[in-house]
């Protein structure tokens, strides 16, 4: 089934389908607050970036494990 914006869920990465436990989605869905996201602080390689289905892009944060399995040039971290 392709990934399109309606069926996405921000709270899942859009590379391997796990939690991404982003602390800005968590925070929209409950309601408080939340200390900064993990990948404010962790650099995201390019290569990974580019992975990411275009109808995701901006829409759901890679995992930590999918953001450190390409330790290339990094490109930042919010998508």
């Amino acid at each position: 089934m392709p990934l399109n914006k309606s069926s996405l869920d921000p709270g899942l990465c859009p590379l391997c389908g796990g939690p991404n436990r982003c602390a800005s989605e968590t925070g929209r869905l409950t309601g408080q607050a939340q200390p900064p996201c993990w990948c404010m602080a962790t650099p995201i390689p390019a290569d990974v970036l580019a992975r990411i289905p275009a109808p995701a892009r901006g829409l759901a944060c890679v995992c930590r494990r999918c953001a450190q399995a390409g330790q290339a040039a990094p490109a930042g971290g919010l998508l």
